[in-house]
């Protein structure tokens, strides 16, 4: 989709400000800073049945609502805590969310003190070779074979709301896929191909 700034973006992306910002300086850029990556885990699954518009819109309340995304304090939320969130509507208001974003707060700390790093474990499952690159968004699948052996560690680890899915929306967002369009801006500039 060709933009006014004379830019050509991916389809998904749109017009709105937020959504083309987002489009350009973090979707598809690789991610390895374990905090970040626990944080747009966390919000992959806030996403889930929405739009991920909605989310963007609610990320910096997201950010104060859960301590910057300090897995050691969420870890400890209470109960009584995780109330006073389901009553905050900067967030979505989904008890499941809200309390698997504390369950994956204590798996992401066990697993953290076990292995070399969240993101090491993460990117374990980037898929190898060169993909071809989708045309528009009719040819960027839901889930891959990658997504579903990521859903799946994951969940043997205690995480929760990360299914195949999620996991590959997850994977597009931290730039373990780059599934930026075929004649995309920065998949040229970022010296990935068009």
């Amino acid at each position: 989709m060709l933009h006014e700034d004379g830019r050509r973006r991916c389809a998904w992306c749109g017009q709105d400000p937020l959504y083309v910002r987002y489009h350009d300086d973090e979707w598809g850029v690789p991610v390895k800073d374990d905090a970040l990556l626990f944080e747009m885990l966390c919000l992959e699954g806030a996403q889930a049945g929405l739009s991920w518009i909605t989310i963007l819109r609610k990320r910096e309340h997201y950010r104060r609502a859960f301590d910057g995304f300090d897995a050691e304090r969420i870890a400890r939320y209470t109960p009584r805590r995780i109330e006073r969130l389901l009553a905050d509507p900067g967030i979505v208001r989904n008890r499941l969310k809200v309390e698997s974003c504390v369950s994956n707060a204590r798996a992401y700390l066990q697993l953290r003190a076990a292995e070399p790093g969240f993101a090491a474990i993460l990117w374990r499952h980037a898929p190898g070779g060169r993909r071809r690159r989708p045309r528009g968004p009719g040819e960027v699948p839901a889930t891959t074979t990658e997504s579903d052996a990521m859903s799946r560690d994951l969940k043997r680890r205690g995480f929760r709301f990360v299914g195949p899915s999620i996991c590959y929306a997850f994977m597009q967002a931290v730039g373990i896929v780059d599934d930026h369009q075929l004649g995309c801006w920065a998949a040229r500039a970022r010296g990935r191909g068009a």
